[in-house]
């Protein structure tokens, strides 16, 4: 390229570059002609936002969907007392606050949905109402953000119109959960974002490193909420990577201007967003100095930092006649447990002659059972005795436990029974490469080759090579292998049946992985050794070390959130709207969580308009085609590109995941589908006179209005005629119930109105038939609260509670059900029959 051609092609670039910015700044300008100004608009905006997203927020007076989970979690802040949540801290901490000022004390428990308030004077209004400020920001933010990326009133109040009349914001930002903190610092980091990208703005100015500061500060706050933050990060980060490319594509600015620019970047949105997650977790620390009910799903090293679940100092070595207990490594640290029941299934002891042989049956009694238990408890002590043929010890001298060495554990509560296995399958886990561990003996029997386990130890503490050569607390990690199957003693996250009191499950696997074959002693004590021998603690991981460990331990139970939830759905069913979640039903009134279908479905719309159009152009720009949309089309194609990037970071993750997933989770992707939605009503209407342009934006919002009406019973849990509600179901699976209401007129139907939803309530008998039709009314599911953890394994589960129940007995009939149950009637019939004959 000549120098000519090189220095025409330079003033291209610069005069491109200029030139985009000065359609912006002009379109920002065009706000300053407008009778209004933005703030007075924008205040406008949200005294309207206030009276839609309070109004009753005081209804219901009962616990509503997850209050059961963030409600409980506020108190358990006010009473300092340890818990465990997949989520990041800040939000929760927030609503505990103001619990904490409004003179909540934490002892309401928020067990059930429909719990009432009332009675116990719980202050749940000021938590819903912190809630529902948040929500109501979201509103004039949104407003804000459209008109700072340079689009015209009326999208910016379209926008703001869509986040205002969203059913589904509304329902779920009034109550005490975690989306409406999230959502309005999402919008905050939007907003501010657009503020910082304003050409207008002198690089390196005060009002530039503000918002960039704001927007680092959003970016924090939103991860610190819920994980979903981390997508926020990608959307404003693949921006950042954007205009730090056009900044280098820009000859104006010199290699040290664009090293001030990445410099700046990397402080305000990476730094700080990290500084502020790491603050929010130290605070969290601070709050829960207490042992609780979150302590099982810590390593017991975290657990000894809690008052209360502190572990006393033990002697460091073992010697044969120590009594111990064992810690699993693996599954946060349970105890090798044993008690005076038995197996329900499994193998029998019985005495074929003089000898003694197992016997699998399905009798009644079984073996002693081992288990693995959460807490400290006396039924986790064993002795350790020597194994083999040299199995005699001498109980006045001290000899040591070594790598390799035969041994024998006698549980001490239940002595003489052993620490047992032998070839029969264990209780749950049937696979073959399994066999039952059992607690075996009896008054004067010695016991046999089936009590014999070999020691080996696995690793050790680098500040003890000893611990290498024999058993020392605390520092030895070993394996105790079975001598007669070769098999190690093995534990998992499975549960025994009730009858085992829901205890994990001990086995002992051949083959298995190593660390869940690994334990460790945590407690030692022999009668010769004395004050003065050696004694070792748990070390204190300090605060870096219980950050990455309760990460990591979130991160993990997060994916395990597998189970189904009547009201879950997956995240292909979100952007049409093809069903809801039902959250609380009393009386004739309920509250579903069902989005607004028209922003539903014109969000969508927009999104994939783009998408569709986007492709082309780019399959035609690569076949030669020159399609000049010039400076305004390259402006709304990044506008609305960075919407639809927005949309796409916050939706196309949820596809990748296994985990329980609900409506709610399409939120913040739907915030951005309103936004780019706005932007593309800006582009249709850009050619509009203002006359026609006003008309245009007055009918879309009178019409979303005119939906949000026809929903509002449902979101705010308000009386509603069963003619009206039938008519509002445009979808099948929106499956809110119907009979819950009365019909319009009395005489219209006869069928009998359908009992209350919650379970504590008075209510008609189910299945009642109308007189006209002879059809059953619809039978409506119970709602559950999500995600219920089960706080004595550490693991995720079922919730078995009278919610659940309900359902089970009250589910919709199955109709090939009822006609196997027919045809089983008739069988019984037939047989009862030829019985008589």
């Amino acid at each position: 390229m000549s120098e000519k051609q090189k220095e025409e092609s330079i003033k291209t670039k610069i005069t491109s570059a200029h030139d985009y910015r000065a359609y912006f700044r002009q379109a920002l300008d065009a706000s300053k002609r407008q009778p209004f100004t933005d703030f007075q608009i924008a205040t406008f905006v949200t005294v309207i936002a206030g009276i839609v997203r309070l109004y009753k927020i005081w209804e219901p007076t009962s616990v509503v969907f997850d209050e059961v989970h963030f409600g409980k979690f506020a108190g358990k802040y006010i009473n300092h007392t340890y818990f465990f949540d997949v989520h990041p801290p800040l939000a929760k901490m927030l609503i505990a606050g103001v619990g904490s000022v409004a003179g909540y004390d934490g002892l309401f428990d928020f067990n059930n949905i429909g719990d009432d308030y009332l009675a116990p004077a719980v202050p749940y209004v000021p938590m819903r109402l912190f809630c529902g400020i948040l929500g109501v920001f979201t509103i004039p933010m949104s407003y804000i953000t459209v008109k700072a990326s340079g689009h015209s009133t009326a999208a910016a109040l379209v926008a703001a119109s869509l986040v205002c009349f969203e059913n589904g914001f509304v329902a779920n930002n009034r109550l005490i959960l975690l989306d409406s903190p999230l959502l309005f610092f999402i919008s905050f980091t939007i907003m501010a974002w657009m503020k910082f990208s304003d050409p207008r703005l002198q690089p390196f100015s005060f009002q530039w490193k503000m918002w960039l500061f704001l927007t680092g500060i959003g970016l924090g706050c939103s991860i610190s909420s819920k994980w979903v933050g981390l997508f926020t990060v990608a959307t404003v980060g693949c921006s950042t990577i954007k205009g730090l490319w056009d900044i280098w594509g820009d000859l104006s600015v010199s290699p040290t201007g664009f090293g001030r620019h990445f410099i700046n970047r990397v402080l305000y949105l990476i730094i700080v967003p990290i500084l502020i997650y790491i603050f929010a977790f130290g605070v969290h620390f601070t709050a829960l100095p207490l042992s609780g009910d979150g302590d099982t799903h810590m390593s017991p090293a975290f657990q000894q930092t809690l008052k209360g679940n502190e572990a006393p100092a033990t002697r460091a070595d073992v010697a044969y006649n120590s009594v111990i207990s064992i810690r699993h490594l693996k599954t946060n640290g349970g105890y090798l447990h044993s008690h005076a029941s038995r197996y329900e299934t499994g193998s029998e002891r019985k005495l074929n002659g003089d000898v003694i042989v197992d016997v699998p049956l399905l009798t009644s009694r079984k073996e002693q059972q081992i288990t693995l238990y959460s807490f400290r408890d006396d039924n986790n002590l064993w002795k350790i005795l020597k194994g083999g043929e040299d199995r005699v010890e001498n109980p006045d001298e001290l000899e040591w436990v070594k790598n390799g060495d035969i041994v024998r554990l006698q549980h001490v509560s239940t002595s003489p029974i052993m620490l047992h296995s032998h070839d029969h399958r264990p209780p749950v886990t049937e696979e073959e490469y399994h066999n039952e561990v059992s607690g075996y003996g009896f008054k004067d029997y010695e016991g046999d080759a089936n009590d014999y386990w070999r020691v080996e130890i696995v690793d050790h503490s680098s500040s003890s090579p000893a611990a290498g050569e024999r058993l020392q607390a605390l520092r030895s990690t070993f394996r105790l292998i079975h001598i007669n199957e070769g098999c190690a003693l093995f534990s998992h996250s499975v549960k025994l049946p009730k009858w085992a009191f829901e205890q994990q499950e001990v086995t002992c696997i051949k083959g298995g992985t190593i660390p869940r074959t690994q334990w460790y002693i945590e407690q030692n004590d022999h009668p010769l050794l004395n004050e003065t021998a050696e004694m070792v603690s748990y070390e204190n991981p300090g605060f870096f070390k219980k950050f990455l460990e309760l990460n990591k331990v979130m991160w993990t139970s997060n994916a395990g959130l597998v189970d189904s939830h009547p009201y879950d759905s997956r995240p292909p069913s979100w952007p049409i709207l093809q069903r809801g979640i039902s959250m609380w039903s009393q009386n004739e009134k309920q509250i579903y969580l069902l989005g607004n279908p028209l922003i539903y479905w014109g969000s969508t719309w927009a999104i994939f308009s783009y998408l569709i159009v986007r492709g082309v152009l780019i399959l035609r720009q690569q076949r030669g085609y020159s399609d000049k949309i010039g400076i305004v089309g390259r402006y709304f194609q990044d506008s609305i590109g960075f919407y639809v990037a927005g949309w796409t970071f916050h939706f196309l993750p949820f596809l990748l995941m296994g985990r329980q997933l609900f409506l709610h989770h399409y939120m913040p992707a739907l915030y951005f589908g309103i936004l780019g939605f706005a932007a593309v009503f800006d582009l249709l209407t850009q050619k509009f006179r203002p006359t026609k342009k006003i008309l245009a934006t007055v009918a879309l919002i009178a019409l979303i209005v005119g939906v949000f009406v026809v929903y509002a019973p449902i979101t705010y849990g308000t009386t509603w005629t069963r003619d009206d509600c039938l008519r509002s179901k445009v979808m099948d699976k929106w499956d809110y119930s119907c009979d819950t209401y009365l019909d319009r007129n009395p005489l219209k139907s006869s069928v009998t109105e359908a009992p209350s939803f919650h379970p504590q309530e008075e209510s008609a008998p189910l299945g009642v038939i109308s007189a006209n039709d002879g059809e059953k009314p619809e039978t409506p599911m119970q709602p559950t609260p999500s995600a219920p953890m089960d706080e004595h394994s550490g693991e995720f589960g079922d919730e078995e509670d009278a919610d659940d129940e309900w359902y089970r007995l009250n589910r919709p009939a199955d109709p090939e059900e009822d006609e196997d149950e027919d045809d089983e009637d008739e069988e019984d019939d037939e047989e009862e029959e030829e019985g008589e004959e």
